[in-house]
């Protein structure tokens, strides 16, 4: 790239504003995004939201707060980036009386928890671009022509929800979030146990009007009840989405793991096993014995080695 395009990149992205389409964990380790593939993902992201958190959710503003273009990468710090910057001020020393120095900056930069990074990867260097092919390469982490956070968070899920979450309608497989778009906040929420199985009840909507409870466990719709005006209840316990695994077109394309070492043979390569001669009934024929020397005991029912022919027998 250009010195030129550089400059013109950083000018271009520099204090815009952006809506996530991803979760960026909390932590100073951000995303990696190499074509159309968000590392970490799968099982190595739920693990680290589930230990820092997450700094940026789906739908959520994403001001891009600093533009470094490396050798073979680019990098988004969002928020602020995941560790407070010095002030310009926090740079200088000033020299009084007696040679007292003084550093109005001395504390150690302190972790941002809500800022985070991307580092847009290539190949072995940063090509020539502009920088709408730039936003185009961002777009699985970042929505530059999204209007506001609900949009952009629509663009995000599944048609069927999209269109339920329009309606304000909660459906079976949801997760928390799709039901906060969906719903609001819960005016009530309560806390229970089904067995050995612990749960959380939002409740939206007073009597007289319906009212919905909306059952959840580990972060899924698992069942919706609804009383109507009229005394009717509507329950629905069976999966009306399914929300796909990040980590399942990941698990797709792991390769089989590999076969054993074949055991050692005599055949030449190539050569068919189904022609090894065979006994006419079919077993295996057993190995040759060990040569045996001259005193080495003979067990019995086998030809003295070192006799005329016969057979010795052992007690």
């Amino acid at each position: 790239m250009s010195r030129q395009t550089r400059f013109e990149i950083i000018r271009d992205f520099e204090t815009q504003l952006a809506y996530s389409r991803t979760t960026f964990p909390m932590n100073t380790k951000g995303l990696r995004l190499k074509g159309d593939v968000i590392s970490p993902n799968g099982e190595e992201l739920r693990q680290a939201l589930s230990l820092w958190g997450p700094a940026i959710k789906p739908g959520d503003p994403a001001h891009i707060s600093l533009v470094q273009i490396k050798d073979d990468h680019i990098r988004f710090e969002i928020n602020g980036g995941p560790v407070h910057r010095k002030k310009w001020y926090q740079h200088l020393e000033i020299s009084g009386a007696n040679n007292n120095t003084v550093t109005p900056g001395r504390d150690e930069p302190q972790s941002n928890p809500h800022g985070s990074f991307v580092d847009v990867y290539f190949g072995k260097y940063v090509p020539e671009m502009t920088a709408q092919q730039l936003r185009a390469l961002l777009y699985p982490v970042l929505d530059f022509n999204a209007r506001n956070k609900e949009q952009a968070y629509l663009d995000t899920v599944p048609p069927k929800v999209k269109e339920a979450i329009q309606a304000h309608r909660v459906l079976v497989g949801m997760n928390q979030e799709m039901v906060l778009h969906a719903k609001g906040k819960p005016p009530r929420k309560v806390r229970e146990r089904d067995g050995e199985t612990e749960y959380e009840e939002w409740i939206y909507g007073e009597a007289p009007a319906d009212v919905d409870f909306v059952r959840i466990v580990n972060d899924e719709v698992v069942r919706v009840e609804t009383m109507k005006i009229s005394g009717e209840k509507i329950v629905r316990t069976e999966k009306e989405i399914i929300l796909q695994r990040p980590d399942k077109d990941k698990e797709a394309k792991q390769e089989p793991a590999g076969r054993p070492a074949n055991p050692p043979t005599l055949r030449r390569p190539g050569e068919d096993p189904q022609g090894a001669p065979k006994p006419a009934n079919g077993a295996s024929p057993l190995p040759p014995p060990p040569p045996r020397g001259p005193d080495d005991p003979v067990p019995s029912g086998i030809p003295n080695p070192n006799g005329p022919g016969g057979i010795v027998g052992t007690r």
